[in-house]
């Protein structure tokens, strides 16, 4: 018998016992959308809290645009000069000493690789940061809906980081810098479109039964409106719409809704939910994700600073 503490049926997985015998694609969690975006005052921000308390309220994927400014990686939205949330191995060490912090947490992070640069510069600051020892390899190269790990067997290896990238990533170097399109699909991107479609937009032409069988998807459930902010036209979260956007009743542009709709047309709910603001409905976004799981969403929501492992 292994020494090592297992996590039962008591021990909280990604804060429920439940998930942890389930595989890592059978799971539904929320993403907060330009995760690193919580400027006050700064119509470009898509969140009002810190990547640090998006966690502790129960996010769990990280993902956010970044760009290749002077030689280094910087998380801005369209440019640094609209926002910028400053260098993204900053980002990364945020999200890597929660990550120590919480031994039961698998935390998935997705890369906007805006600029279309070489992997290389990615894989250089995610070596150079904290979150490291924590870098999922898979042993396929693509990974299929039914060949991830359990929750379990990623917490016990403590490889419990997934990292996607859009696009140029290239796996055979750099294996824990997971290429998106050929895992995930998503639904249409920057929504301003109130019905939330559940078609496949990316990646472009995929086989309908390779996207219902075979790949985890995402939901881009972030409601926007188009402004033009220092010359530039710019899609911002539509704040107006906020509290149905998020809502978890089923209601016409709620996320309870769409939820309930890609989970008809797939057979399956999202694997993500990615939602502007998360925090707008107090904990109605978490409240979609444990109906989609078969549980039931009881935690406080939202701004928990408890740094602790929970």
């Amino acid at each position: 018998t292994s020494s090592s503490a297992k996590p039962t049926n008591t021990t909280p997985c990604n804060n429920y016992p439940e998930f942890c015998d389930r595989q890592y694609g059978n799971i539904t969690e929320v993403c907060a959308h330009n995760s690193a975006f919580d400027k006050p005052g700064n119509l470009a921000s898509n969140q009002d809290r810190t990547i640090t308390v998006q966690l502790n309220d129960g996010i769990r994927m990280i993902q956010g645009e970044t760009h290749y400014v002077n030689g280094s990686i910087w998380s801005c939205h369209t440019s640094c000069d609209l926002l910028n949330a400053g260098p993204y191995l900053d980002e990364l060490n945020t999200v890597g000493d929660w990550v120590r912090d919480h031994p039961y947490d698998v935390v998935t992070i997705l890369i906007v690789n805006s600029d279309f640069i070489e992997p290389g510069n990615y894989s250089e600051v995610l070596q150079q940061s904290n979150l490291k020892d924590y870098l999922y390899e898979p042993p396929y190269i693509p990974m299929r809906l039914d060949q991830w790990p359990t929750l379990s067997e990623l917490i016990l290896s403590q490889k419990r980081v997934i990292v996607f990238m859009d696009y140029n990533a290239d796996q055979t170097k750099y294996p824990y810098i997971l290429d998106e399109f050929t895992h995930i699909w998503e639904t249409p991107f920057s929504p301003t479109d109130r019905a939330f479609p559940c078609d496949t937009q990316r990646p472009p032409n995929l086989n309908q039964e390779t996207a219902r069988n075979q790949l985890m998807y995402l939901a881009n459930h972030n409601l926007n409106t188009d402004v033009s902010l220092f010359g530039q036209n710019i899609l911002i979260p539509n704040s107006a719409e906020l509290n149905v956007t998020n809502a978890a009743t089923i209601e016409y542009g709620s996320l309870g809704l769409a939820n309930q709709n890609c989970t008809a047309m797939w057979n399956r709910p999202p694997t993500w939910l990615l939602v502007d603001y998360y925090d707008v409905g107090k904990g109605s976004v978490f409240e979609v994700a444990a109906k989609a799981n078969g549980v039931t969403y009881d935690r406080p929501c939202c701004g928990a600073t408890s740094t602790s492992a929970a």
